[in-house]
């Protein structure tokens, strides 16, 4: 784990602005890759899982070598070994070391919280995100103090697609045909889909009651917030995705775990100005003005962070 070993002891409330111009920032499978979209409004819409993909990738580079920063959700291009969801189980049962099958009900919970916990000691994102480990041996269930909520843009956004071509051939037979110009062949054709931009505003809350349970460090929460202030967008660059960049993050830190304020309270004074359905936003600039955060008479117990914007 961290040096900053200490469990997170206070609420933390935030919204983050983030943008994206000329790409896809989450496609749909069910609609051909397509970026989503709220079909009555039209906004654009990323899921909590896209962005939280993003914020294990980079912890995953951040954390690399250290202990404690695995990923028990692994990208498909990771070691095989690492992948395998009841093999992780098995390792943590094994550890603690549990005699799956020969235990009585009552040392059978007592080894499931003991492989528990240590998953939560040495996967980052078990104890950021939560778990369910109940396939194989038993680990357990977690849940995780950080929640994330759908990132939804601020004006409803266009969906374009272009047709692009490949002119490199897989076969021998392939590249015949295209030598012979007969016309049978020009290459491989294909789809891409982006939007010209769009401004995306995500609520967050950490609880700390939640991270007590799971070790959720101070240093964790660090590496948190320096994912979200950019490194999620720097180490995840594609041609699909665009220029993608965080444009404001605004943490509202409470003084206890329970909290001093209802969250939508605190949420609600960070406001971005819709330029409208006849508008055509191509960047930042164009919301610049329109971004406004309400610092005056806060609640007694809550300080406001700008950590970008």
């Amino acid at each position: 784990m961290s040096d900053k070993t200490k469990a997170v002891t206070k609420r933390y409330d935030f919204v983050m602005l983030f943008d994206v111009t000329d790409g896809n920032p989450n496609g749909d499978p069910d609609a051909g890759n397509l970026p989503r979209i709220d079909p009555q409004s039209l906004q654009g819409l990323v899921t909590d899982g896209c962005l939280k993909r993003k914020i294990r990738n980079a912890v995953g580079v951040l954390g690399e070598g250290k202990p404690g920063f695995d990923l028990y959700f692994q990208t498909q291009d990771a070691p095989y070994e690492k992948r395998i969801l009841n093999a992780l189980h098995q390792k943590a049962h094994d550890a603690v070391g549990s005699k799956e099958g020969k235990d009585s009900p009552a040392d059978k919970a007592n080894n499931t919280a003991k492989a528990r916990k240590w998953m939560c000691e040495h996967f980052y994102d078990i104890r950021a995100f939560g778990a369910v480990m109940t396939t194989g041996v038993n680990c357990g269930q977690v849940r995780g103090p950080i929640q994330i909520t759908f990132a939804r843009s601020i004006d409803p956004v266009v969906p374009l697609e272009f047709a692009i071509t490949r002119k490199s051939v897989t076969t021998e037979d392939d590249a015949k045909k295209q030598a012979s110009k007969d016309g049978s062949i020009t290459g491989t054709m294909g789809r891409k889909n982006t939007i010209p931009y769009g401004l995306y505003r995500v609520s967050g809350f950490i609880n700390a009651h939640l991270a007590q349970d799971t070790g959720f460090s101070e240093g964790d929460l660090a590496l948190f917030w320096k994912s979200l202030e950019g490194t999620m967008w720097e180490l995840d660059r594609s041609a699909s995705r665009g220029l993608m960049a965080t444009r404001g993050l605004y943490v509202f830190e409470h003084d206890s775990a329970l909290g001093s304020a209802p969250a939508h309270t605190l949420l609600d004074r960070v406001k971005v100005e819709p330029l409208g359905a006849d508008a055509s936003p191509r960047s930042f600039d164009d919301y610049k003005v329109g971004v406004t955060v309400d610092e005056k008479s806060l609640p007694a117990g809550v300080k406001l962070h700008r950590m970008v914007g």
